[in-house]
Order: structure tokens, then sequence, then C-alpha cells
């Protein structure tokens, strides 16, 4: 077994790398035609973060460039005396004055550059937080049947995994950009100043670094756009031997030899890609240097004519050297910065058009108060579908709810009860129909308001990694009797009496001194969390679902004698819980197709009574 073949299959391409096929095409005159727009967009952001610190990092970076270009100029006083008649000591002495403007404008440059850095130090967590909070103020806000939308879901996972972690680096890489063309810029301006002549020197020895830099960079985006479905394989590989979940079936089915020998395929596929790479990158640096050393040739042979025919004295020419060694250093930096801009900017735009979309999903306000409390719920002809789906979730459903009733919503999985309490709950708001509140019209009133006055006990809950307290109160305290009252109807309490630290307990393994639940442990924290609610309407969406049979038979029976006048939806696929409620309603395919109390509707002989005699069936 150990020599079978191995079939690592395709697996497509993660949102990690979403661009890296436009980065493996591009050319670097493409990137840099978009450098303006996407210089301007970090600047905005940086400045939305912190304005100060923002001038501050970009005014250092442009004294950077001042100090540096009046450096340059010094020397070339200090060359001239050097270079002038007269005894050695005569001639330094005569130096001293440059020389000194040229320590001078040394330590005003690094000082400028230490500012610099530590403003821009400053900057980058603020832009983190600002960006962070912009993202997930809006995913927490937005409708729920957003997420229920393929393309929005896409948007949001490019958003979150690189686009929001983006922001830094790209205000980083900007102002990295803008620090480099001042350099360059200030260097420019100095040979400008020296002699006209020599600016095209400029030119001539740094574009063979410039196209060594841009091809290997090119080369560095093809490779890694190539690896994309190696590095998700290894990614996954990896998580199944590192992670928690898995870790029980990997040393019970013996997985760690097989696992391993699918991440050494992969790992050394990506090696030799990754080698192949470092020897053609080498080949296009050597390359490069050759160029560039030919180029610096040309310089010299240029300079030396210009001197050889008195065009400039020699104090300038040296000026000049020093300066396009200096250009060369900022070419570099340039370069690099322009291509991680480029990239980092196309992820940060994900993250921008991502929060320009959200903003639009977000729901308007809205004229009329939640009403204090209900005589009766009402929905009327209620058709909802859910995003890119072809046919309807409900169709033409009508349902009557009133003050203190047990309703029932029974049927079939995909029979749309989960999706019809979402829209009673004000999670969902029907495509057609309305949903009043006595004659109060829900689509008139805020979301945000409605959810106070409902809670929700969900199959799927969440087992949220804080205090068990908080899994109960989730942040609306309302003391400590409220607390107590609903973890001993929900039986809670007994699960919070074995725990060491109490309500105090961190109910997630990962932390130190936490707890883990068993499911059906975890299902009554989550009915607890339900009563403290103490809403108006309480929805209870298989609440049993992970309970053992007397845990479930005990939390029907305290869910119909502590309701304390509250309105409860039950949805159930165990119909021996829903005889007793009020009235049941049976939907189908998105239809109700039967209303009444258990013994209306086991007359009926129709769907429920099919369902209820099967269920029955299986206990005789």
């Amino acid at each position: 077994m150990a020599d079978e073949p191995l079939e690592l299959g395709e697996i497509s391409f993660s949102d990690w790398h979403a661009h890296m096929d436009k980065l493996a095409e591009v050319g670097f005159l493409t990137i840099a035609r978009r450098l303006p727009a996407l210089v301007g967009q970090a600047m905005r952001t940086a400045w939305r973060a912190s304005p100060r610190d923002t001038v501050a990092t970009i005014s250092l970076n442009l004294l950077t460039g001042v100090f540096t270009a009046f450096g340059l100029l010094a020397t070339t006083g200090v060359l001239t005396a050097l270079f002038s008649q007269g005894p050695t000591p005569d001639r330094v002495v005569a130096a001293l004055p440059s020389l000194a403007l040229v320590a001078g404008a040394a330590v005003l440059r690094t000082t400028a550059q230490a500012g610099a850095g530590f403003a821009q130090s400053r900057l980058t967590p603020q832009v983190s937080r600002l960006t962070e909070e912009r993202l997930y103020g809006l995913t927490s806000r937005v409708d729920l049947v957003a997420y229920d939308d393929p393309e929005f879901h896409d948007a949001l996972q490019r958003a979150r995994l690189r686009g929001v972690a983006m922001s830094d680096a790209v205000v980083r890489s900007a102002i990295d950009v803008v620090t480099a063309a001042v350099g360059i810029t200030a260097v420019a301006g100095v040979l400008g100043v020296l002699h006209p002549v020599l600016l095209p020197l400029l030119l001539l020895a740094v574009l063979p670094d410039a196209w060594a830099l841009v091809r290997s960079a090119k080369m560095r985006y093809a490779t890694l756009y190539a690896l994309i479905p190696v590095h998700r394989r290894k990614w996954i590989v990896a998580e199944l031997l590192a992670d928690r979940e898995p870790a029980a079936e990997v040393r019970s089915f013996t997985m760690r030899g097989f696992l391993l020998r699918v991440y050494d395929a992969v790992a050394r596929a990506e090696q030799d890609v990754m080698l192949r790479l470092a020897r053609r990158q080498m080949t296009a640096r050597l390359v490069g240097e050759a160029l560039g050393g030919l180029g610096a040739a040309l310089v010299y042979v240029a300079l030396g004519v210009l001197l050889a025919v008195a065009a400039i004295p020699l104090a300038v020419a040296g000026t000049a050297v020093l300066a396009i060694r200096s250009a060369q250093n900022s070419l570099g930096n340039l370069v690099y910065a322009t291509n991680e801009l480029y990239e980092e900017g196309l992820y940060f735009t994900d993250f921008v058009t991502f929060c320009e979309d959200a903003e639009q999903r977000l729901t308007g306000s809205r004229p009329l108060p939640v009403p204090d409390t209900f005589e009766r719920i009402t929905a009327d002809d209620i058709t909802f579908t859910y995003p890119g789906a072809e046919t309807p979730a409900l169709s033409g459903v009508s349902v009557e709810i009133k003050q203190g009733e047990v309703i029932a919503f029974v049927g079939e999985n995909g029979s749309g009860k989960t999706t019809l309490a979402k829209i009673l709950s004000g999670l969902y708001e029907p495509d057609t129909g309305t949903v009043r509140w006595d004659d109060t019209d829900l689509s008139q009133v805020s979301p945000e308001d409605l959810r106070t006055r409902t809670a929700v006990i969900a199959q799927d809950h969440t087992r949220w990694p804080l205090a068990a307290r908080y899994n109960i109160t989730m942040g609306t305290d309302r003391g400590e009797p409220a607390l107590h009252a609903a973890a001993t109807v929900a039986g809670a309490d007994e699960v919070i009496a074995e725990l060491p630290h109490g309500y105090r307990t961190l109910l997630d393994r990962r932390f130190k001194d936490g707890c883990e639940l068993s499911g059906g442990q975890w299902q009554r924290i989550a009915v607890a969390r339900g009563f403290h609610r103490d809403a108006d309407l309480l929805i209870c969406d298989e609440p049993t679902a992970a309970l053992d049979a007397r845990a479930e038979h005990a939390l029907f029976e305290r869910i119909r004698t502590h309701a304390d006048g509250r309105t409860v939806l039950l949805i159930t696929h165990r119909l021996a819980s829903v005889r007793y409620a009020d009235r049941i309603y049976v939907l189908d395919h998105g239809h109700i197709t039967e209303q009444g109390d258990h013994d209306t509707l086991m007359t009926l002989n129709g769907l429920y009574a099919d369902l209820y005699t099967l269920q029955a069936d299986a206990y005789r």
C-alpha cells in the first residue's frame, strides 16, 4: 500500500488567491497606469484612520527627499574643494563648510526617516482597526437573507480572507511608492541642476535593473498562480493532521501514514516548482546585472567624455555617480513597492466593493415603533423566494397566532417551516404579503427593534466561546434571578452545577480552564438563552434535537408550564410533542395544506395523520 500511486485530484482556487490570474498576465505598464488611483485610494483610507499621522508620514517622507537632494548638492561643494589647486590641508579646510552641510543633511534625513517610520507604525494599526470595524459593522447589520445569496457570500469571503487584511499593507505600500518616487525625483532634480545631459545617463543606469526586477516579479506571480491548487491541497491535508476535530478518526483509522504520504507528495511537487523558479529568477537577475554593468560602463564612458571636453567639472561627475547609485536603490524600492501595491490593491478593492454593496443591503429607517404587545400576529398571503432559487420557499401562506397560544408548524424537510418562522420573527422579509402585530405592519417597523421582542431557540444554535453566563444572557443581563430562572426552566442549571467555575466557566476547551459540553448540554444552554430573553414571541425550532427521550419530555413540559403568557411557536418533527398545541399548521412544499388541533387533523386523515401514525407505529 505504501507504493500505491496517490490520486491527489484537482481542487479549485481559494479566495486567498482570487486574483493571481490577473497578476500573472498583467504587464508593468498596466500596473503603473493604475498606480495613481491605488495611491489615492490608500491615502483616503489612511486619512479616515488618522489625518495627523497621514500628514506626518507624507510630510516627513517628502522632507527626506529634500534632505537627500540637499546632501548631494552639498557633496558637490566638498568634491570641488578637494579637487581644487593648492596644498591638501588648505583644500580640506576649504571643504569643511560643505562637509558640515553634508553631515547636517544626513542627520536631518535620518531624523525625518525615523519620524516617518514612527508615524507610519502608528498609522498601520489604526487603518486595520478602521477597516475591520467597517467590515464587521456591515456584516452584522445586513439582512439575514443576504447570507443566502451566493454572490454576496463569495464577495464576503474575499473581503474577509484577504481584503481587510490588505488594508494596512495597501497603505504601507502606497507610502513606500511615494517615498521611492520622491527619492528618484530628488536625484533627478539634482542631476538636472548639475547638468541637463546627466538625466539621460540616469535612465541608462537604472532601466536594466528595472527590467530584471519586473521580470523576476512576473515569474513569481506566474509560478504562484500555478501552485494555487497545490497550496490549497497542502493546507487541507495539514488541517487534517493538526486540527482537533479529525484527530480521533486520524488515530482510530490509522490515517497518519497515508496523510503524511499525501502531504509529502504535494510538498515535493511544490518544492520542485519553487526550485525551478529560483533558477529562472537567478538567470533573470544575472542578465539584469550584466545589462546593468553594461549600462554603468556606458555611464562612466559618457562621464569621461564630458570630462574630457570640459563639459562638466570633476566634482560634478563624482556627485553624479553618487546620485545614480542612490537612484538605483530608490528604483528597486519603487518597482517592488509598485508590484506589491497593485497586488494588494486588487484584494483591497474586493473589500471596498463588498462594503459598498453591503451598504446598499442595509434596511433604511422605518417610521413606526414596535408595538408594546399584541393580541394576535397575522401573516397574509406570504410569498418568499431565496436568492438564486427557481421556486419559492413559501407561496400564498397565511397564518394567525393569538397571544398566549402554543402554535406548531409541522411538515417534511424543505416544506418551509423555518422560513415562515424567520419571517414572523423579522429575520426575513417576505417578497409579497404582509405580517402584522395587530394593526402594525412589520414592514414599517425597525427589524432591530422587532428582534428585541422575539426569541429563537434554534436547532443549529451557536456554541459561543464565552462564559456560561454570557451563553445564556447574550449581553442582555437582567440580573441573577432572571438568569437562574431561565437556567432552571431549561434544565441548564444541572449543567452549570457540574462546571468547575459555575456560570463563569468558559465553554471552549481551546482556552485555558475552558470546558466542552455535550450536544444535549449545549441544547439546554440554548433553551435557557431563549427563555432568558423574556420575549413576547418565543420560537422553538427543533429545540430537542440533541436531547434524550427523558430530557425531551421534560423540556416540552417546561415549555407548556413556564411559557408565562408568552406566545410560543414550535417547529418539530417529533409530532408527539405537538399534540397539545392550540393549533397546528401543516406545510407541504411552501403551502399550508392543513390546520387545526391534533384531533381535527387526525380526523382529516391527511399528511399530519400519516406522519403521526408513522412515528407512533415505531413505538408499538
